[in-house]
């Protein structure tokens, strides 16, 4: 049974985070680099804070699998059906799922009502350079690391004021079997929102993208994404391997 009340701006508030970026840290891109080199398949990845952006083949355009989906909430919270009122029991019963625990369906079901074009929508406002939209198999849509970062840097802007407690506290709480890749670091003093994109297991693609929050408006959007690992399992580990790398200084060992 889905509960509503979980998922309302009260019940979403935290602890305030008390990390700051220090002002010399940099993304280990030479050590996040030299991990992926030695992974199968292929990587790239991107950080991106409101000064600067860092990556390493952050322009490979990859299929977005399920990293499509927070983009489909924004479009959905969007609708002009929806920006203005408290969502209902409905609306929650396919974003939550959608996000939580990756439902395929829901996500289906979302782009049915939503459209292509407002997917296009959340892209040209969030400055995406490489997005392209994808139906039906919305999977199939193409993305690459930079502009994901471009994207969740600054998440909450592309969804109306009423429902960003909301958004932000699914993408907070996804599903334990699923809180893999950066999900597995200690990363004290930030706040995590995250989602994931994979195969059904097979490899062919482990994405992840988050957004870190810490003290005030400190924040950074940080993406890699990867093809062909050959098992589920092992692109989780050159997820992790990655974010661990880039994030050197922020992440406690």
């Amino acid at each position: 049974m889905l509960v509503v009340t979980a998922l309302t701006p009260a019940a979403a508030a935290a602890p305030a985070p008390c990390a700051r970026l220090p002002s010399a840290w940099r993304p280990d891109v030479a050590a996040a680099r030299a991990w992926a080199r030695r992974r199968r398949g292929t990587v790239s990845f991107a950080v991106r804070t409101d000064a600067r952006l860092a990556g390493w083949r952050a322009r490979r355009t990859v299929n977005t699998a399920s990293v499509l989906k927070p983009m489909l909430l924004a479009a959905y919270l969007d609708r002009a059906a929806v920006r203005d009122r408290a969502l209902t029991a409905r609306d929650l019963g396919l974003l939550a799922p959608m996000i939580r625990r990756s439902d395929n369906a829901a996500a289906t079901r979302v782009l049915a009502i939503v459209g292509r074009a407002a997917l296009y929508r959340v892209a040209h406002r969030a400055g995406m350079r490489h997005f392209r939209a994808a139906a039906p198999v919305w999977g199939d849509s193409t993305t690459d690391a930079a502009d994901q970062t471009r994207f969740f840097l600054h998440l909450e802007r592309y969804v109306p004021a009423r429902h960003r407690a909301t958004a932000l506290h699914l993408l907070r709480t996804i599903a334990p079997s699923q809180r893999w890749g950066i999900a597995r670091l200690r990363l004290p003093g930030w706040r995590l929102y995250l989602k994931g994109g994979w195969g059904a297991g097979t490899g062919a693609t482990d994405h992840q993208v988050a957004l870190l929050r810490g003290r005030g408006d400190t924040r950074l959007a940080v993406a890699v994404v990867t093809k062909w690992q050959g098992t589920h399992r092992y692109g989780q580990r050159t997820l992790q391997g990655v974010f661990r790398r880039l994030l050197r200084g922020l992440v406690a060992q």
